[in-house]
C-alpha cells in the first residue's frame, strides 16, 4: 500500500533528490580527477619538451635532431619536413646582441611550437623547434576518455542512485503509509464508542436535570457531554484530513458548491451560540449562487471552523460579518470579527496542527481549514491587530466544468445539503464553551 497521494510525491521528489545528489557527487568526482590529470600531464609534458629542446639547442646534432624537433643553424641546411616560418629571426639576432637564451611558444600551421634560441660553446646561435601535435592530440585524447567516463558515471549515477533512493526512502514510505492507515483506523474504531459515550452522557444529563439533581452534578454532567463532544469533533477533523490525504480530487465526491447556501445554512447552524454570547452575525452576499467545485463536507467544514473561530473570540455583543463575493474569477469568503485580534508575526502559528495559544486551547481548526481549501485550489490567509478583530480570507476557483467531465445535474445548495439550525454530525456545541478543539488558539 502506497502512503497518500500527497505523501507519496514527496517520496519520490527524496528519491529524485537522491539520485540527483548522487549524480553530481560522481559529476564532481569525474571533474576533479580529469582536472588533477590534465594538469599533471601538461606540466609533465611541458617540462619534458623543454628539457629536450635545451638540450637539443646546446648538445644536438644539426644534421641529425631528435623526432618531432627542427635545428636551425648558420651554415646548415633545414630539413626537407621542416616547418615554414622558421627559424624566427628576431630571437636570432637578439640572442646575437645579447647573448642571452630566448624561449616562447608559437601557434602556427594548426599546431604549437615550442621555440628557445640560444648560444652554444662554440659560438653559434641554434635555434630549436618542437612540434607540439602528438601532446596536444593526448590531451584531447584525454578529455575524450574524461567524457567518455562522465557519460558512463551519469548513467551509473542515475542506477545507483534510483537503486539507493528506494532504499533510503523506502522506510519514510512504509512509515507514513502505516500512519496513515493508523490514523483512519483508530478514528473509525474510536467513533462508535465516542459517539455512544456522548449520548448516554447527554441522556444522563437530561435525567439529572429532570430529577433537579444538586447543581455541581448537573454541571459536571454537562462538561462530560461538551468533553466528549469535542472528542467527536477531533476524531472528525482526522478522518476528514485523513480522506483529503488520501485524494484530493476524490471526483464522485465533488460536484459544484454554492457557497452562498453553504455560508447562510453555516450561521444558521452556529446561531445558538451566537444569541447565547448576544453577538451580531450579518452574512452579506450575492443574490446569485457563487458556484465553486469541491466535497461539500470539507467546505461546509472549513467555513464552520471560520465562524465558529470568529465567535469564540468575539467579546459579548460583537459583530461578525461573513461576506462573500467573486474577484479575477475567484470565490472569496471573509469572515471578520471583533474579538482581540493577534499579532501579525504569529500568522503562520495559527495554521500550525494543536498550536498552543495563550488561552492554552488546541485542536486542528485552522490547519485543517488550510488543507481542506489547498486541496480546493484554493487559499487562505489571516490578518489583524491587538485589540482590532481578525479578518480571515479563503478564495477559491468558481466552478467551471474540467474537460471531458459532464456537469453535474446541480448544484449543492442549503437544502440539498442539510435543513437549517440542525448541528453538524449531530452533536450540540456547548454555547458558553468557547474553547472548541477545532479553534484558533489566538
Amino acid at each position: 500500500m502506497r502512503p497518500p497521494p500527497a505523501e507519496w510525491a514527496a517520496v519520490r521528489r527524496a528519491r529524485l533528490r537522491i539520485a540527483v545528489i548522487t549524480g553530481t557527487i560522481i559529476t564532481l568526482l569525474i571533474t576533479v580527477v580529469g582536472g588533477i590529470s590534465h594538469t599533471v600531464m601538461v606540466r609533465a609534458q611541458n617540462d619534458q619538451v623543454w628539457r629536450e629542446l635545451r638540450y637539443g639547442a646546446g648538445y644536438g646534432d644539426l644534421t641529425s635532431p631528435p623526432v618531432c624537433t627542427w635545428l636551425y643553424a648558420p651554415g646548415t641546411t633545414p630539413l626537407s619536413n621542416a616547418p615554414d616560418g622558421f627559424p624566427l629571426r628576431a630571437d636570432v639576432s637578439r640572442v646575437r646582441v645579447t647573448g642571452e637564451a630566448v624561449e616562447r611558444t608559437v601557434e602556427r600551421n594548426h599546431t604549437v611550437y615550442r621555440v628557445r634560441t640560444q648560444v652554444r660553446a662554440d659560438g653559434d646561435v641554434v635555434q630549436a623547434v618542437f612540434d607540439m601535435r602528438f601532446q596536444l592530440a593526448d590531451r584531447n585524447h584525454l578529455w575524450f576518455a574524461l567524457g567518455v567516463a562522465e557519460l558512463v558515471g551519469l548513467l551509473a549515477a542515475a542506477v545507483t542512485g534510483a537503486l539507493l533512493g528506494r532504499r533510503a526512502v523506502a522506510p519514510l514510505a512504509e512509515a507514513l503509509t502505516r500512519q496513515h492507515q493508523f490514523v483512519t483506523d483508530a478514528s473509525h474504531e474510536l467513533r462508535t464508542p465516542i459517539t455512544q459515550m456522548h449520548t448516554r452522557a447527554q441522556v444522563l444529563a437530561r435525567q439529572a436535570a429532570d430529577q433537579d439533581l444538586p447543581v455541581p452534578h448537573r454541571d459536571g454532567l454537562a462538561r462530560l457531554v461538551a468533553s466528549a463532544g469535542r472528542l467527536g469533533e477531533v476524531l472528525d477533523d482526522l478522518l476528514l484530513s485523513a480522506s483529503l490525504a488520501a485524494g484530493p480530487a476524490r471526483r464522485p465526491e465533488r460536484r459544484p458548491v454554492d457557497l452562498v447556501a453553504l455560508a447562510r445554512t453555516v450561521v444558521a447552524e452556529e446561531a445558538d451560540r451566537a444569541r447565547a454570547r448576544r453577538l451580531t452575525v450579518v452574512v452579506d452576499g450575492p443574490p446569485h449562487p457563487l458556484l465553486v467545485d469541491g466535497i461539500e463536507s470539507a467546505l461546509r467544514r472549513a467555513a464552520g471552523e471560520l465562524l465558529s473561530n470568529a465567535i469564540s473570540h468575539s467579546p459579548a455583543g460583537g459583530r461578525i460579518e461573513v461576506t462573500l463575493s467573486r474577484s479575477a474569477g475567484m470565490a472569496v469568503l471573509t469572515v471578520t470579527d471583533s474579538g482581540p485580534g493577534f499579532e501579525p508575526a504569529t500568522v503562520e502559528q495559527l495554521f500550525q496542527r494543536f498550536h498552543r495559544g495563550d488561552g492554552g486551547r488546541y485542536g486542528l481548526g485552522l490547519a485543517l481549514l488550510r488543507e481542506v481549501v489547498t486541496h480546493h485550489r484554493g487559499t487562505v490567509a489571516a490578518t489583524g491587530r491587538p485589540g482590532h478583530g481578525a479578518r480571515f480570507v479563503i478564495r477559491l476557483p468558481e466552478y467551471g466544468p474540467l474537460p471531458g467531465v459532464p456537469a453535474p445535474a446541480g448544484p449543492v445548495t442549503a437544502a440539498r445539503v442539510r435543513r437549517a439550525g440542525v448541528p453538524r454530525r449531530g452533536r450540540p456545541r456547548p454555547a458558553d464553551d468557547p474553547a472548541r478543539p477545532g479553534g484558533s488558539p489566538r
